[in-house]
């Protein structure tokens, strides 16, 4: 698949939502539990963000992926940003989250962030450790129960981070 990511538009609200709602339901990787409506709670969270990137198919214009960019945290902190993925289900394992996260990386850059941190990757999210130990990024640690899945079982989390 030929992939192109840009800066979302009003028109993907629909889509990127049910993207994300996808991930959110799926309870495996996102600690979010709320579904988004696309023309309310969707819109203003995607609108909320320092950067909502899109991937989309350049043969057929297809939205297919999704990534969300903000701060970590604020004042003397608020250099080190934070994001998260959303790839359409039927379409994981064809690279659209290492386009995603380069993308993610390079808009970091230039919004003037210096360090991209995720605090929660599951252990048992294979691909994003994958993905992360390939593109570079740096183990933290684990957090013993840091998840806590829909049947109230607690998953070890591994916080990551680069340094732009």
């Amino acid at each position: 698949m030929d992939l192109f990511v840009r800066e979302y538009e009003q028109a993907d609200l629909a889509v990127i939502t049910e993207i994300w709602n996808t991930v959110v339901e799926d309870a495996a990787a996102f600690p979010q539990t709320e579904i988004l409506e696309p023309e309310t709670t969707g819109r203003d969270f995607f609108a909320g963000q320092s950067f909502t990137g899109v991937a989309c198919d350049r043969d057929t214009g297809a939205v297919v992926g999704l990534y969300i960019l903000h701060p970590n945290n604020v004042g003397r902190c608020g250099h080190i940003c934070n994001a998260s993925y959303a790839v359409r289900k039927d379409l994981r394992g064809q690279h659209i989250g290492e386009a995603l996260v380069r993308h993610c990386m390079e808009q970091a850059k230039a919004l003037g962030f210096r360090i991209l941190q995720f605090n929660a990757v599951a252990v048992s999210n294979h691909s994003a450790l994958h993905l992360y130990e390939k593109l570079g990024f740096v183990q933290l640690g684990v957090i013993p129960g840091g998840f806590r899945h829909d049947d109230g079982s607690y998953e070890d989390i591994i916080p990551h981070y680069h340094v732009l």
